[in-house]
């Protein structure tokens, strides 16, 4: 009788054989996986080590008064004591970035449709949206405030006037590089506009979308803190300006770096849903030439 605990169990579909070459398959992936990214954040670990420094030198050189230019160990010391209240007005800041990125995106990609689609809509809609972006949001910031009071939603507003625009931009370059070939194809193939859009248009267009969605992501969260700076009782913008009056700079020097974390935070998650929805892209594979010489 053939001893039962001797035999390999494998799974359903699979052999021992296709288990053990997916092993090191997969061990392979993981070590590139792991060397892809320990080769994209060497570089700039040792840039912001570098600028740590720097600015460790110049504190203890006394280049500056210490309530101009605090100590990096004064700033490290302020974000512990004070994290709770930090944490909770970056929590308002990031709330308010996001719902601004959010409406910003849609509403950016619905004009830019609008405009692609609709020579007249082109015509009536682009003149304007310049307009609103030649605008300076400060400028706009008190009459929201004034409409809407002192909640979070002129802070959101002003988040997606500031990131509505890249997405439009954005939005209307890729669906108007389309192969026009393709198009013909697709009309002469019976399909309808919708699944025209859907198929062709805006999976070609999603490059360069991301492109806008990227810098317009960092936008807002200017927009919000612009929004909290005219005024607020709570989030970065408000404690920035609670440390500026005060002159302690070192709760301000906090603020600033937490403010520059949630952007960073922000980018590397669209990178990251960019390298999710368009793994095909040349942008996205490595050792790309940027030129073709």
């Amino acid at each position: 009788m053939p001893d039962v605990a001797a035999q390999p169990v494998t799974t359903p579909g699979t052999t021992p054989d296709d288990d053990g070459e997916r092993r090191p398959e997969l061990g392979r992936q993981v070590a590139e996986r792991t060397r892809q990214l320990l080769s994209a954040a060497w570089r700039p670990a040792l840039l912001l080590v570098l600028l740590v420094l720097a600015w460790w030198i110049i504190t203890v050189a006394e280049v500056f008064p210490a309530y101009l230019v605090p100590a990096p160990g004064d700033v490290w010391s302020t974000l512990i004591e004070d994290w709770g209240m930090l944490a909770g007005h970056t929590w308002v800041t990031a709330y308010e970035t996001v719902i601004g990125f959010i409406l910003a995106a849609a509403l950016g990609m619905l004009a830019a449709v609008l405009i692609v689609y609709s020579p007249t809509l082109e015509k009536a809609l682009y003149p304007l949206i310049l307009f609103a972006q030649v605008i300076p949001k400060i400028a706009i910031a008190p009459i929201l405030v004034v409409w809407f009071g002192f909640g979070p939603t002129p802070k959101v507003i002003l988040a997606v006037l500031i990131a509505f625009f890249p997405v439009v931009v954005s939005g209307v370059a890729g669906l108007r590089s389309t192969d026009p070939e393709l198009l013909d194809l697709s009309a002469t193939m019976g399909a309808s506009r919708w699944k025209t859009f859907r198929k062709i248009r805006f999976p070609g267009a999603l490059p360069h979308l991301m492109s806008g969605l990227k810098v317009a992501v960092t936008l807002a969260v200017v927009g919000a803190v612009v929004g909290e700076f005219v005024g607020a009782d709570e989030g970065l913008g408000y404690v920035l300006l609670l440390a500026s009056g005060n002159l302690n700079s070192a709760l301000l020097f906090a603020d600033l770096i937490l403010m520059s974390a949630l952007g960073v935070i922000l980018f590397v998650l669209v990178e990251a849903a960019e390298a999710l929805l368009i793994p095909w892209h040349a942008s996205r594979r490595q050792g790309t030439p940027l030129t073709t010489s």
